[in-house]
């Protein structure tokens, strides 16, 4: 049967170590600093014949109501109540210490079964601190290694017992959830437009923008829970959590990502970490909120992100936060939308919406405007359709002559999506100036109405017929 795993304990005992070893590659963001992790995340594990769904969870600390780690205890004590199975860990190295004596009063409270994981017991100096966890009152512990992978069948073994009935004849499988990576299409001259469009699959959405624009509030608004740690504090979040989740019945699998500030201010380690994370969640994602501050929007630091997602060809949605704080709310649209198109102009016409995450404004908006940009994104148009308007925009303005000589283009064909990419075939593409080629890319944005995804363009020069025959002899 299918079963839940939380892993809890104090900080820095190896949690986001195991839960990496778990499913199966480095999710979690790892390092020595305590308190990481400060979101739960989730993903399918796989620990030998072992299916279940894993949870990692934030270091559990003591502090004020108000505090951030107060915050973060509640998501850690969200995700024992979610569980099947607690794994509580600790550092056997430095054996059992008063936080953990408090926090295992915690989980015995809870009345989960739990497994206890004295981790770090990859030397001598571990041995004392796993015998030592016998005083915790949570039965035998388990000494471990989660960084060398010592102990994982006494692991499985622990889990299984405390799951229960499990079926280990299910059908083996990779184990995971991996992320589609942008496919190429073959094409097809009699296609027609949009053939490939999948809407049972899950929709890749990436949150992203700069610290404190909105990112975790807005992902809690859509999927109606508090699931991501929020606060007035910058760079609450670090790891790119993905949340899967149903609108209007269509599969959505969201990403909320850290705040990214610019190069230049990014010293700490765990934020390079938190930042590489977010980079790589828009790599993976087929559509990229880009939320910007309504109040001070398109700082250089958005438009370097909006940059990064143009670069990466992902499809792109501008959402303009915290819109229940701006005056004038028509006037200062349309303001923003003008600015966009100005300062965006290789997403020109991008679609944006104004939303507030306290109210809840514009948020289906903000969902109608991703799927119609994820099927602008996956859209094919036919060689025929293109050649016709190939034909009209070449009578409207014809391409310029270099050194005397006029540039010919011949004829155009689609030959990707996601993001659209197109070869034309033209004489001399080395000379074609560079106006020309946006030209093009802009009245064809405008002729298939294809705003806010990045357009490719390639220009590849014709086959001469003539090429290799030699010259005959009068």
């Amino acid at each position: 049967m299918a079963f839940t795993v939380a892993i809890v304990g104090r900080p820095n005992v190896g949690k986001s170590t195991l839960f990496n070893r778990l499913v199966g590659k480095r999710l979690a963001l790892v390092d020595d600093t305590p308190g990481v992790t400060r979101d739960r995340r989730e993903h399918d594990a796989k620990l030998q014949d072992l299916r279940f769904k894993v949870i990692d969870t934030a270091g559990l600390e003591i502090a004020g109501p108000d505090a951030l780690e107060t915050r973060m205890r509640r998501q850690t004590e969200a995700a024992i109540a979610d569980a099947d199975v607690v794994l509580f860990l600790i550092d056997a190295r430095a054996g059992v210490l008063p936080a953990d004596e408090e926090f295992a009063a915690l989980v015995r409270k809870a009345g989960k079964k739990v497994v206890l994981v004295a981790n770090k017991a990859e030397s001598r100096a571990g041995e004392a601190g796993a015998v030592d966890a016998w005083s915790l009152g949570l039965g035998q512990p388990l000494a471990f290694s989660a960084e060398h992978g010592l102990g994982l069948s006494d692991l499985r073994d622990a889990i299984a017992a405390a799951a229960g009935t499990i079926d280990l004849d299910e059908e083996d499988d990779d184990g995971g959830d991996f992320l589609p990576g942008p496919g190429e299409a073959i094409v097809d001259p009699d296609a027609e437009d949009e053939p490939e469009y999948d809407e049972s699959k899950p929709l890749q959405v990436a949150v992203v923008g700069r610290p404190n624009a909105g990112k975790s509030t807005l992902v809690n608004a859509l999927i109606g829970e508090d699931r991501m740690l929020t606060g007035p504090e910058a760079g609450i979040t670090r790891d790119s959590i993905s949340v899967d989740w149903e609108w209007r019945g269509r599969r959505v699998r969201l990403f909320d990502t850290a705040g990214m500030r610019r190069k230049a201010r990014v010293q700490a380690k765990i934020e390079r970490l938190a930042v590489a994370d977010a980079l790589r969640a828009i790599r993976f994602a087929e559509v990229v909120v880009l939320l910007f501050d309504a109040t001070i929007p398109f700082e250089k630091q958005d438009l370097q992100i909006a940059d990064f997602v143009v670069r990466e060809g992902r499809a792109a949605v501008i959402a303009f936060s915290k819109w229940d704080l701006v005056e004038d709310p028509q006037a200062r649209l349309r303001e923003l939308r003008e600015t966009a198109d100005r300062l965006l102009p290789q997403i020109r016409g991008c679609l944006s919406v104004p939303i507030s995450a306290e109210t809840g404004k514009g948020l289906d908006r903000l969902l109608e405007a991703v799927v119609a940009a994820h099927r602008v994104w996956n859209r094919r148009i036919s060689t025929g359709k293109l050649n016709r308007w190939l034909g009209a925009v070449l009578a409207a303005h014809p391409p310029p002559a270099v050194s005397g000589r006029r540039l010919k283009l011949r004829y155009i064909t689609q030959a990707k999506t996601r993001p659209p990419g197109f070869v034309v075939s033209c004489s001399r593409p080395d000379a074609m100036p560079e106006s020309y080629t946006r030209y093009l890319v802009n009245e064809l944005r405008a002729s298939f109405d294809m705003p806010g995804v990045p357009i490719r363009m390639f220009l590849r020069a014709g086959d001469n017929p003539y090429a290799g025959r030699a010259r005959k002899k009068g």
